[in-house]
């Protein structure tokens, strides 16, 4: 099998002499190591049998993050660490778009751009989730930068795994969302190119955007991925997959490398051929600069948060073990109690909004407005 550093061994050098002048230090750094991945050139370890004559030689790995080689085994090891993030709620999936027409200035820029796009993402995320309209509550996120598509082309975008629900502004009360709904992802997009335009309105980068990406329709998208360990799982891939995996490489031949992609729309496998040179000019869109946080944490999941959210967690957990020792909703005649849980205006059942936290006193009854008084 053929693989990424098989094509960088064989026509990194002459792409190196070439483009060299044009390339980044990141992407220079990450043609070498990929090149030297698994080969002598790292050293290894020799195993031998006490038995036989049996010598298995072991190569180093270069540990490069774009290393498809050494990205395999690493979402394993990063899904047992983040075990402090579960909670027992649905979980949703966020991805934002960079538009077209800003991707062309943020792929010179990325330290810039991408660096912006992640902070004002999250900022107008928790800031439109805190709105009492909407949820009434901060958000925990977990989000991660991804810059192509399957053809390797450049494509920036960042997913963010959230827990469906946020912390009220007491600190104590856990607002529910819908099983199946979070937010609008329509006034999510307009305050997300708001934010952004602002932040990019103080940097050099500015008189370089047109004037048409502030008033175009920005791409969110919102979809709700099960439970936390699943949601988890879910997002892994993300986190440590690079623009392009070993397996998916066919063949290199006569200068040429044959990959395998699937279309987003259809499913359905494409096989693309490409020269060697544009593979990898392709390829080393997707290095990203030095330092850059490829996965960040924002609100109840933010590092300096962990032991709130572990309090939030035990609550969750202890509530949802009461509602599971319930009996279901036709173990028993509907009574008076059930009625009072009915909407006086329209007679449909109340859903659960949210949970009080523990008081010393019980709280004293409160009205139930119908959906007449609301309106």
């Amino acid at each position: 099998m053929i693989t990424l550093g098989d094509v960088f061994r064989r026509s990194g050098p002459a792409y190196r002499a070439r483009w060299g002048s044009q390339l980044s230090s990141a992407q220079i750094a990450a043609m070498h190591a990929i090149e030297m991945c698994r080969t002598e050139a790292l050293g290894g370890q020799v195993y031998r049998c006490p038995h036989g004559e049996q010598v298995r030689y072991a190569s180093h790995s270069c540990r490069n993050r774009h290393c498809p080689t050494c990205q395999q085994d690493a979402a394993q090891d990063w899904l047992a660490r983040q075990q402090d993030l579960l909670l027992p709620v649905p979980s949703f999936l966020v991805t934002f778009t960079l538009p077209g027409a800003l991707r062309a200035i943020a792929f010179p820029h990325q330290a810039q751009v991408d660096d912006r796009f992640f902070r004002t993402s999250a900022a107008a995320f928790q800031q439109l989730a805190q709105d009492p309209r909407f949820l009434g509550g901060q958000l925990g996120m977990v989000g991660v930068v991804q810059t192509w598509t399957r053809d390797l082309r450049y494509h920036p975008h960042i997913h963010y795994l959230v827990p469906g629900g946020g912390l009220a502004a007491d600190g104590r009360t856990w607002m529910t969302a819908r099983p199946d709904f979070l937010v609008h992802v329509k006034p999510l997009a307009i305050l997300v190119r708001a934010k952004l335009q602002a932040a990019l309105r103080q940097t050099d980068l500015w008189r370089s955007i047109p004037a048409a990406v502030w008033r175009q329709t920005w791409v969110v998208d919102c979809r709700p991925v099960g439970s936390g360990r699943t949601a988890l799982k879910y997002l892994a891939p993300y986190v440590f997959r690079v623009a392009l995996s070993n397996h998916r490489i066919l063949g290199m031949a006569d200068g040429e490398v044959t990959f395998r992609s699937q279309d987003g729309e259809t499913r359905q496998t494409r096989i693309s051929t490409l020269p060697a040179e544009a593979f990898i000019e392709r390829f080393l869109m997707h290095i990203l600069p030095r330092g850059f946080v490829k996965v960040r944490s924002f609100g109840l999941f933010r590092v300096g948060a962990r032991q709130a959210l572990m309090r939030l967690r035990a609550q969750l957990i202890l509530q949802q073990r009461k509602v599971d020792l319930l009996p279901p909703d036709d173990a028993y005649p509907d009574t008076d109690q059930d009625q009072d849980r009915r909407c006086p205006g329209c007679g449909h059942a109340l859903r659960l909004e949210r949970v009080l936290p523990r008081q010393r006193a019980p709280p004293g009854p409160e009205p139930v407005a119908s959906c007449e008084q609301r309106h």
